[in-house]
This record gives C-alpha cells, sequence and structure tokens, in this order.
C-alpha cells in the first residue's frame, strides 16, 4: 500500500518542489501500465464483420477444391492462429458443409481452401462446455504468465545497475509482452469481460510488486559479505598485570559523541603507558550545559568489567592517594605513542597522578599499532553501552518506528543555531537571522572564526544542508513521501525553516513526539542523555543519512559500518548544492536533477572502503567515522 500510494503522490498536482522555488514538478520513478484489456466495441464489431465477410468468400471459394482432400488427413493446429477470430462465422457454415468434416481428438477439424488450393483457415469446433473448458485453462495460464513476468523482473531488479534505469527497460520488454498475450488471447470474447476485469487487476498487483521491487533497492544495505568485525583479543595475549604507572584523572569535553571519543582514545593512552584510568568525569560546560555524569549517560560497572583484561579503571582514586595533587597536563592533538611514552609517562611517573584538561582528538587517526586500533574499538562498541533508562527508552522508539513492519530513515539534520553560528552559513535565513547568528558567534569566545563568508562556503559544501535542500535530496534519490523518518536532531532555526520538509515527508518523528511525557520526564534539561536515545534509534535505523560531518555523524556512521556496514548516506554537498541551484533557476528538469543526484550518491552508501592517513591529520578521516582497517578485516575471498 505505502508504495502504491506513493505511485499516486508522485502524480499529484501538489507534489514536488515546493511552489516557492521556480523548480519543475517531482515526477518519481514511474512503472508503465500495459495497455487495457478491455477493446474499443467500435473497433471490435468493425473487425467482427469483417471478419464475417471474409468468413463467407473463404467458405465459398472452398468448396470448389476441397474434394481433393483426403477425408482422413490430420493436422496439427496452431491455438494462437490470428485467424482464429472468425470462429463464430465458420460455425454459421458448419451445418451446409458437413462432408468437410473429420473428427479429430474428440473435436471436428474443418478444411476450407482458398480459390488457389491452398488451406485457408483451420478451426477447432468443440462444443460448449469444451470451449468454455479451454477458456479457463488459458486465463489460468496468462494468469501465471503475468505472475511469473513480475516475478522475474523483481529479479532483474535485485541483480542489475540502478534499479530506476532498470525499471524505464523492464517496462518497455512487459509491455510488449503483454500486448502480445492480449493480441494472442482476443477469441475470448465479449462475454468474457469479467475475466478481463479479474486479469487486469492482476495486472494492477504486478505493478506494485514492480514498484515494491524499485524502493527496495532505497533501503537494502551495500554488499560487505567479504568483511569481517575483527577486534577479539588473541588467544595469546599477555595477562593484565596488578603493577600500575600511576592514575589518570581525565575531563571529557564537548557533546556527547566527542566525549565518547575522547574516553575511547584515554582507554588506549591508559594502556600505552600502563596506568590505571579513574572513572572520567563530564563537561558541564559546553553549549548544552548538561550535568549528566558518566553514571548517567552509561553503564559504568558494564565499562570496567568489558575492560578489565585490557586496562586497570576504578570508579576513583583509592584513599592513599587523596592528598596527592595531580599534576595538570594538556596533551598535544593527534599524538602516536612515541609523544606519551617519551613526554607524558615520565611526568606520570614523577607524580603519580596525572590530570588530562582536554580528550577530543588527543590520539592520532592512523599510525599505531592494530592491538591499539582495535582496543579503541572495544571500549567503544562494547564496553560504553548507555545506562539502562537510555537503552529501554531507545529500544522502545525503534519499536515505534517499526510499526507494522515499515522500514525507517534516521535523519540527522543539523541545522540548529548553534551550528549556523559556529560555521557562518545563513543561506535561505533572514537578514536578522543572519545577524543573531553574527552576535552568538561574537559571544562565544573560545570560536576562533568570526568574519565567514557563509555563501563560498556553502558552494565549498562546508555548510549543513538547509530543510528544504534535504528534502530535495531525499526525493532526488527516490525515497516517497510515506517513507518514516526519525529526526535526529534538536530544533531546527529559522522561521518556518522545517515546513518544505515537513510538505514533502509528514510521516517525521522524534523522540518528542514518539514518547510520553511521563517516558520523557527523567530527560528532561539532560541534552546528553537526550543525544543517547537518538544514537540508539539511529543506529538502528534502515538507513542513516547526515547533512553535516559532525561528531554525531562520525559516531553514528563509523558504529553503522562496524555493524556490517549498514547503509548510511554521505552527502556530496558541494556538487548538491550546484545542482540545487540548476535546479532553481531552470537550467535543468527534475528529471535531470534527480537522475544526476542518484548518480552522484551511488558509491556515498556506506560501502567498505579502506580508511587512509592524510596530509594533516585535521583534515584525514576519522578513526571512529571509518573503522577500516583496524577493527574490520577482509576475509578472504573464494576462488
Amino acid at each position: 500500500m505505502a508504495h502504491h500510494s506513493h505511485h499516486h503522490n508522485h502524480n499529484s498536482a501538489s507534489d514536488g518542489v515546493s511552489q516557492r522555488v521556480n523548480s519543475p514538478r517531482f515526477s518519481g520513478p514511474m512503472t508503465r501500465r500495459a495497455h487495457s484489456f478491455k477493446r474499443n466495441n467500435t473497433s471490435s464489431n468493425n473487425n467482427n464483420n469483417a471478419g464475417n465477410a471474409n468468413s463467407s468468400n473463404n467458405v465459398s471459394n472452398g468448396n470448389s477444391n476441397n474434394s481433393s482432400l483426403s477425408p482422413h488427413l490430420e493436422i496439427d493446429l496452431p491455438l494462437n492462429s490470428p485467424r482464429s477470430e472468425t470462429v463464430d462465422g465458420f460455425e454459421r457454415e458448419s451445418h451446409s458443409r458437413q462432408n468437410l468434416s473429420q473428427r479429430v481428438h474428440g473435436g471436428v477439424v474443418r478444411i476450407l481452401t482458398n480459390k488457389k488450393g491452398s488451406i485457408g483457415s483451420v478451426i477447432l469446433d468443440f462444443g460448449f462446455k469444451e470451449r468454455k473448458k479451454l477458456g479457463h485453462w488459458m486465463f489460468f495460464f496468462f494468469c501465471g504468465l503475468c505472475l511469473f513476468l513480475g516475478v522475474f523482473k523483481i529479479c532483474l531488479y535485485g541483480w542489475f545497475g540502478s534499479t530506476l534505469e532498470r525499471a524505464a527497460s523492464n517496462q518497455d520488454v512487459f509491455g510488449s509482452i503483454t500486448r502480445q498475450e492480449q493480441d494472442s488471447y482476443r477469441y475470448m470474447g465479449s462475454r468474457n469481460d469479467q475475466k478481463r476485469m479479474i486479469i487486469e487487476v492482476g495486472s494492477d498487483v504486478v505493478d506494485r510488486l514492480n514498484k515494491k521491487a524499485e524502493f527496495s533497492g532505497i533501503w537494502s544495505k551495500p554488499n560487505s559479505e567479504n568483511f569481517t568485525q575483527c577486534i577479539d583479543q588473541p588467544g595469546n595475549h599477555k595477562k593484565l598485570g596488578a603493577r600500575t604507572n600511576g592514575y589518570i584523572l581525565i575531563n571529557a569535553n564537548g557533546g556527547l559523541n566527542q566525549m565518547r571519543f575522547g574516553i575511547c582514545d584515554m582507554v588506549a593512552v591508559a594502556k600505552i603507558m600502563k596506568a590505571t584510568l579513574v572513572l572520567p568525569s563530564l563537561d558541564h560546560t559546553s553549549y548544552w550545559a548538561d550535568d549528566s555524569g558518566f553514571k548517567d549517560l552509561f553503564n559504568w560497572q558494564h565499562f570496567i568489567d568489558t575492560l578489565k583484561d585490557d586496562v586497570h579503571i576504578v570508579e576513583k582514586l583509592p584513599p592513599a592517594y587523596d592528598g596527592i595533587e595531580p599534576f595538570n597536563k594538556t596533551l598535544i592533538s593527534w599524538s602516536k605513542v612515541h609523544y606519551y611514552k617519551t613526554e607524558v609517562l615520565p611526568l606520570l611517573k614523577q607524580h603519580k597522578v596525572i590530570y588530562f584538561t582536554h580528550t577530543d582528538s588527543r590520539l592520532a587517526n592512523n599510525g599505531l599499532s592494530d592491538s591499539i586500533q582495535k582496543l579503541r574499538c572495544r571500549a567503544n562498541y562494547r564496553a560504553l553501552k548507555y545506562s539502562k533508562p537510555i537503552e529501554e527508552l531507545g529500544n522502545t522508539l525503534v519499536s515505534r518506528m517499526r510499526e507494522n513492519g515499515s522500514p525507517y530513515l534516521a535523519l540527522h539534520l543539523r541545522y540548529e543555531k548553534d551550528m549556523l553560528a559556529f560555521t557562518g552559513c545563513s543561506h535561505n535565513l533572514t537578514a536578522a537571522e543572519d545577524e543573531e547568528l553574527l552576535r552568538m558567534r561574537y559571544e562565544v569566545s573560545h570560536w576562533k572564526e568570526k568574519e565567514i563568508n557563509g555563501t563560498e562556503r556553502r558552494l565549498l559544501g562546508n555548510c549543513p544542508l538547509t530543510p528544504r535542500e534535504t528534502s530535495l535530496l531525499l526525493k532526488g534519490l527516490g525515497f516517497p513521501s510515506s517513507s518514516r523518518i526519525y529526526l535526529v536532531a534538536g530544533e531546527a532555526y529559522g522561521s518556518g525553516s522545517m515546513q518544505y520538509l515537513l510538505d514533502d515527508f509528514p510521516n517525521i518523528s522524534s523522540h518528542s513526539t514518539l514518547s510520553t511525557e511521563e517516558e520523557l520526564n527523567p530527560f528532561k534539561d539532560h541534552q546528553n542523555m537526550l543525544a543517547g536515545l537518538d544514537y540508539l534509534v539511529a543506529l538502528q535505523s534502515d538507513v542513516f543519512v547526515y547533512t553535516y560531518d559532525g561528531n554525531m555523524a562520525k559516531a553514528v556512521q563509523g558504529h553503522r559500518r562496524f555493524e556490517e556496514f549498514k547503509k548510511t548516506i554521505n552527502p556530496d554537498k558541494m556538487n548538491f548544492v550546484k545542482l540545487v541551484d540548476e535546479l532553481d533557476e531552470g537550467k535543468i528538469s527534475w528529471k535531470k536533477f534527480s537522475s544526476k543526484v542518484q548518480k552522484l550518491h551511488k558509491d556515498r552508501i556506506g560501502v567498505p572502503y579502506a580508511r587512509e592517513p592524510g596530509e594533516f591529520p585535521k583534515l584525514e578521516e576519522s578513526f571512529f567515522a571509518n573503522p577500516l582497517p583496524g577493527c574490520i578485516c577482509e576475509t578472504a575471498q573464494e576462488k
């Protein structure tokens, strides 16, 4: 039903790009139906009259020639003969031509020749019951053929190329075959109108199956059968000794996912320096000002137990160290093992307790041993399990999104006020809203960039997609308007900015709309806990789409790669916004726009590929966004 309604919506006058934009209407992928099985009555009557006349002529001409034919001649008769439409005419002549009839397989074969002595027509003259039985058999044969063709097309969609390109060519083939079948079985006549109606219903079912095949490609995950998780400790790993070089205190700074990355890195740093990690404290001074602690966000006992064979972790400093003043140390970003062993470890041994003021990006993405990389993944994907309240409500929200077995898309729409102020992006906002973002940017002292050219940044692909651009992206990729979407985001900034997206995709939900007030009460004013809910729902979605490459996007896409490469769409923002501008200026049609959007993103759906080191650590791909290599290994391919 959902796919059928999508077909309808794409043909409605209200669908497509908002009328506020000068762009063509969205047509969407369409499946061409075969011609109706009902024939034009006028044409049919004319054809029948002509057939009767021809039949009379043939009978008259055949009388002079039939005497030369053997009365016992048996002939294999083509049931689908084009001349079979003249059966009624010949039946009227049958009583006066008894000498030309011989029984063949229970029927009567009548052989008529033309003036030149050739066979003019061959007819099976069954009785009423036999003809009715034959009609039933032919009807069942045709229905079976239609169903076979539908299944055959679905197989083709799953095996070859782009779904939309396949649909166009296969519809031509299907339409041609269907027209041939219609021509072959027109002998059923007007008294079989009811049967033809049933056949048309069957054809409509096939169309729906075809439409479902088109949409199945949208939700399917990329092929990753040759890749597997590989983060377990080897069987011969050395047992963790009781000795420690000191205690590490950390303050995990930033939002939820930035803190996740920092905690995982500090687990690895403690391993490198053979130190004991004290349960992390969390940043309460970020933009969200969330006072949640580590135990509020994560299952702290599970965290300690999962990593007990890798590194010593304690809930708090032992009493013997209470009187020691920790040595404060700000770590250098993107550092490698050598830095920690030569510069930081001596300080730890000297002071016994060291406090790291920042944890974000303090360990390199690449150039580390496999054992350290695997430990970072064990910490991230196994040890950092959310607290029980977050896990329970998160799973409840996932179940509600999957009602009636429908797939759903998680959309990380990073269009909040803080992100727009930080990036300087104000496309489609009013002058007053732009001015408000500028004031906020100057008020936050640790944001280094103040004067930013938002237009230039957008064209370089460095701005979050607007809600309208996001809607155009989803429609261009082929997602139907009936798609269920979970919004992984806070409140979108800008007056009426969400209306474009809501008009095109009305089935949008969030933790606020899916939960009861009672369920959300424990999470009020705790943005990091709400972010944990969104993380869980996004992780389990059929498709994850993010509009800005922030820490949430990195964390979720990396975890989805680790979990068998679930489909994640990474928009090519730089080229996409150029297509949007061309569409708005009327330079390209919607059909061309949609085709280019799909080609642009055919390889940006979370397919496996190796993370490569870059010239500068800040510009290279994050380890947590793509843990291949390190935590995902390619298996040997069968020869």
